[in-house]
Order: structure tokens, then sequence, then C-alpha cells
């Protein structure tokens, strides 16, 4: 009874594999735009690509970040300064990448740029929501509404950089709301570029130690909003609360890997293959634990999304 199943899940693993190992030839003359490439998963990318050969357009927020950039990788990638909240800016780049690529257009577009600021919602503005959706959701629309007749041009790919939380909106703020919309920003566009063979990827990491993700810098964000709340609300939510929130933080960057690689390979894999997925779920911790929880009926998962919180809070009252 158990072998004919057992077989047919074989077959489908080896069809997969087969599946996923083709990759597109020459594509050292096609040229990739990516975004936030100052740290994190962008930069990783970005010289990934480089040492494959394709033509990198990578779009920094820093000076800094660009020089940076510039002395570890080839004279065959190019940088430029953007900030993709800023509308002038994106339609600036816009014409620099069109005369880049010239009549051959744009292959691969990576929207990874992003900001955190998270934290319980009742803490938190209006301009503190909008901040966030200024960037990673609006910004992400407006690069790739511009960039849409190059990426057309070439039957090329698109890759979003969501997130677990993506799937699971495990904490406030504007954060989860952003990924939320990432997804169904690129849901709706895969399925409007099918006609033009564009392909639309997202990317869906767990947690990983990157600059935007670290503990201090986190709570000191948290920290501020906190500060700039009436005594009222303060008074209400409790000191306890705030050092729950600050220590749940460091326990979510002591978990987070620093295998950046695991996640830019999904992206590398997104721009280059014959058949790349619709979605990747790189870490553990997206594929066991946000992925899984995010099917279980809601009482299940706010459950073990309270569970943990109380957890938090123990931990934080022992002496």
């Amino acid at each position: 009874m158990w072998l004919p199943v057992m077989v047919l899940v074989v077959l489908i693993f080896l069809y997969r594999w087969n599946r996923q190992r083709q990759i597109l030839p020459f594509l050292t003359d096609k040229y990739v735009f990516i975004t936030g490439c100052d740290s994190g998963f962008g930069n990783v990318l970005a010289k990934q690509l480089d040492r494959r050969g394709l033509r990198v357009l990578a779009a920094c927020l820093t000076d800094k970040g660009a020089e940076e950039l510039k002395k570890e990788t080839s004279s065959r990638l190019r940088t430029i300064i953007l900030d993709i909240s800023d509308s002038q800016m994106v339609t600036s780049v816009t014409e620099w990448i069109t005369n880049s690529v010239g009549n051959e257009g744009l292959w691969g577009l990576v929207n990874n740029a992003g900001i955190v600021l998270c934290g319980p919602n009742g803490l938190q503005r209006k301009e503190d929501f909008a901040k966030v959706l200024e960037v990673n959701l609006l910004g992400t629309i407006d690069v790739t509404l511009h960039l849409l007749p190059l990426i057309r041009r070439s039957r090329g790919r698109i890759v979003n950089v969501s997130s677990g939380a993506g799937r699971l909106a495990v904490t406030g703020g504007g954060y989860c709301l952003s990924k939320y919309g990432v997804e169904a920003f690129s849901d709706s566009l895969r399925r409007e570029m099918y006609n033009f063979g564009v392909k639309v990827s997202i990317i869906e990491p767990g947690a990983f130690r990157t600059q935007m993700s670290q503990a201090e810098n986190l709570k000191m964000s948290l920290t501020k909003l906190w500060e700039a709340l009436p005594q009222e609300i303060k008074e209400s939510y409790g000191e306890q609360y705030i050092q729950q929130q600050c220590h749940g933080l460091d326990k979510l960057v002591e978990y987070a890997s620093p295998k950046l690689t695991e996640v830019t390979d999904c992206m590398e894999h997104a721009l280059t293959a014959v058949f790349p997925w619709t979605r990747y779920s790189p870490g553990w911790d997206s594929k066991l634990y946000f992925i899984p929880l995010s099917y279980l009926p809601t009482a299940i998962s706010d459950y073990v999304l309270l569970h943990s919180t109380l957890k938090t809070i123990q931990t934080t009252e022992k002496p």
C-alpha cells in the first residue's frame, strides 16, 4: 500500500529537483537592478551576481555604501544613490537605467530596500505607520511601475522581498502591513505579467542577522516611541511592558541566522532559473514556524503567539 505512495513522492521530488536546477544560458549580458545595496541582502546579492558575470546596477541609500560596494566588485557593477520613497529620485534613476540598458531592456529587478519600525500598535502614531509603508510598500510599487516597461521589453524577472511576517503578523506597526501589501502586489502583478512573459517571485525570509535587524537599533526605535507617549498611555501599558518588548527583540536577534546567502541564493535562482519559484522561504523559522502557523486556525496561532509573549514577560520578571 505504501510503496506506490513512496514511489510517487520520489518521482515528484526528482521532477522538482530537475526543474529547479535548470539555469538560463547567456546571462552575462543581462542587466539587473537591485535596491538597498548598502548592506544586508542587497549588498551580498550585488557581489554575488557581479561574480556571476551579470551587469549589476546597484542602488544605495548613502555615498559611503556605494563607495564601499564599488571597492569590492568589478568594473561591470555600477552604483547610484536612491531613496525609494522619493518619487523624483525614482524618476531620475529610471532615466539612468534606461540609458544604461539601451534597447536590450532590464532583465531583473530586485526590490530589496526596506526599513523596520516594529512595536505595539498602541505606542505608534499614523506618521510612524506611514514612514514604513512609504518605503517598504509604496516605494517598492513606485520603482516597479517605473521600470515595468523595461522589464516587459526583455521578458525579464521581478523579485520582491517580503518576509515571513508577510504571512503572519507577529508585531504591530507598519512593517507587517507593508509586507502583507508586498505579497498582494506581487500576486496581482504576477498574474498581470503572465501574458508578457515576465515572471514575478516573492522572497519570504525568516529572521536573518542584517544591519536592519540589529537589536540595539530596534530597541532604540522602540524606546523613542515610548518616550514620546503621553503619561496616561505609559501608565496604561506599564514600564514592564516596554522592558518585555526590548527583551523580545534581544531574543529575536539571538536566533536570527547569519547565513545571508540562504536568502541571496534564492534571489539568484529567481533571476537565473528557467523555472523560478513563485515563493521562496529561506530560513528554518520561515519553513517551520511562520508558514505552518499562518495556515492553522486563528485560535491556535493566537494562542502560540500570546504564549510566547507570556514566556517573555515571565523571563523578564526574573531577578
